[in-house]
């Protein structure tokens, strides 16, 4: 029985679909006018984890992640329809179209998402692409009433939707007391926010039915979700900080336009921080995974150390924390790959597990000589998913993998169960199991031995032993082979 945290409910709810076809999961997606840090890959492995443990109960998912690509504005205040577009300032900054600034940091991302196994959603479609619906959408909360217009702004009035803030549960009255509001000219309040911008000027714009312009930020995500998974969505997840007025937005206009429930159940991940402090660029810890692969981790130790900490709940970033996921995690791929093969020749010799409770057995503690049982399957594979089921706890199911390895070491006759379950447990971790852990090797001895091997070929000789000296007090060794040079930690 899956129970998942709604912070609309603000309470766990059991997990009941809306529909029986499949469960329809929407992510906000990234800004595409940079690098992704590890605080937004903290929050994307938070929705690969829902969509797995989703999978691993029997559900069939449809997931879908927008791509932002115009419309977010560069000033985040509670009142943020000013500012300038994040893709026009990536443009400028680095003298290039915001299509080939989209493009680049979509791939970059991509990548990011793949080098730490979170799956691709199924459709990630990009705001540009979706102009038309977002406009569609716009012209049905105008003929509802819902709209006013404020200088150059298409603006939905909060005033009309009672249940306004029913999400973050803020109290609006409260957060003018003190708060930095700048609101357009002509808004009635503060916090009602635009859907289209008229500004002919803006480097991406389109025409509609207001003027040449661009859309808010906040439209794409209900325009987009309901053209890929209908006008009601199971699951909706996001950051913390994305619930308000983000998500609060996207509530209001949608089921404005609807009259049905937006989402049933919406899901947030907690910061993260380093080092106990919130990451930013004037604290210069706002760190990206290819800084993590620099001084020398695996991507997939990052996933471990996310796993580690519950979705929910501040994840603290510490490079100890990181150095002990990777020695950890290295321990379980060296586990499991010990006992693959005698694994995978007894794998056929094992029924799955009947789902049914199993009582704990004392005799897991103990060395045995007969095959292994179907209670001994069972009661881990039970724990695990009770676990993961209890609002995707990772740090439990991390424990019970470890109960699970702790009991194979000391009884060789678990170890085809122990590798069958692994493998079943590691559709929800993600963390390659059956791989090797190989360390990454950081940026500067890898351009040393590049620069050992022009040296070399140009018969330098006396240079490049030099470059091997420099490798080698940086803690790495170099062998020349006939595929090349070879690099590894001395």
């Amino acid at each position: 029985m899956l129970k998942l945290y709604n912070t609309l409910t603000r309470q766990k709810e059991i997990f009941e679909p809306l529909k029986s076809d499949y469960v329809r999961q929407y992510d906000c997606g990234p800004t595409v006018y940079w690098y992704a840090h590890i605080g937004n890959l903290w929050r994307y492995m938070m929705s690969d984890l829902i969509r797995r443990v989703l999978e691993f109960n029997g559900y069939q998912v449809k997931q879908v992640m927008n791509i932002t690509d115009v419309g977010h504005l560069t000033d985040e205040d509670l009142a943020a329809d000013t500012g300038e577009d994040k893709m026009e300032v990536a443009a400028r900054r680095e003298k290039k179209t915001p299509q080939e600034i989209a493009e680049f940091y979509t791939q970059a991302f991509l990548k990011d998402l793949d080098g730490l196994n979170i799956q691709r959603p199924h459709v990630m479609p990009k705001a540009t692409d979706h102009i038309p619906e977002m406009i569609a959408l716009i012209q049905r909360l105008e003929e509802k009433g819902y709209v006013y217009r404020a200088g150059n702004y298409v603006v939905f009035d909060i005033s009309k939707f009672p249940d306004y803030s029913k999400l973050s549960g803020k109290n609006l009255d409260e957060l003018r007391v003190g708060a930095r509001l700048e609101p357009v000219e002509g808004k009635k309040n503060p916090f009602d926010f635009a859907l289209w911008i008229v500004d002919p000027q803006h480097l991406m714009r389109w025409d509609s039915p207001w003027g040449v312009g661009y859309p808010g930020w906040h439209i794409e995500c209900s325009a987009m979700s309901m053209k890929y998974l209908g006008e009601q969505l199971d699951i909706h997840t996001g950051g913390e900080d994305n619930i308000f007025p983000h998500h609060e937005n996207e509530i209001a206009q949608s089921e404005a336009a609807t009259g049905k429930q937006f989402v049933k159940y919406w899901l947030h991940a907690g910061f993260l921080q380093v080092e106990g402090k919130k990451m930013s660029k004037s604290l210069e810890n706002l760190y990206r995974l290819d800084d993590l692969m620099g001084r020398g981790f695996v991507p997939s130790a990052f996933r471990y150390l996310c796993l580690t900490a519950h979705y929910r709940t501040p994840l603290n970033f510490t490079w100890d924390g990181l150095e002990a996921a990777q020695n950890a995690l290295k321990k379980l791929r060296e586990f499991a790959r010990s006992i693959s093969e005698n694994g995978s020749e007894q794998l056929g010799k094992l029924s799955e597990p009947d789902g049914q409770k199993v009582g704990k057995s004392d005799t897991l503690a103990h060395r045995r000589t007969d095959a292994p049982s179907r209670s001994e399957f069972s009661e881990y594979h039970q724990r695990f998913r009770e676990a993961i089921n209890d609002d995707l706890n990772t740090p439990q199911a991390l424990a019970v993998v470890w109960d699970l390895v702790k009991s194979a070491r000391a009884d060789t006759s678990l170890r085809p169960v122990a590798y069958k379950l692994l493998r079943g447990f590691d559709k929800v971790l993600g963390l390659k199991l059956t791989e090797v852990c190989a360390e990454a090797i950081p940026q500067v001895p890898k351009q040393l031995v590049e620069e050992r091997e022009r040296h070399r070929r140009e018969g330098h000789f006396d240079e490049a032993d030099q470059i091997r000296q420099k490798i080698l007090d940086l803690g790495y060794t170099v062998e020349d082979t006939s595929e090349g040079p070879k690099i590894k930690k001395a």
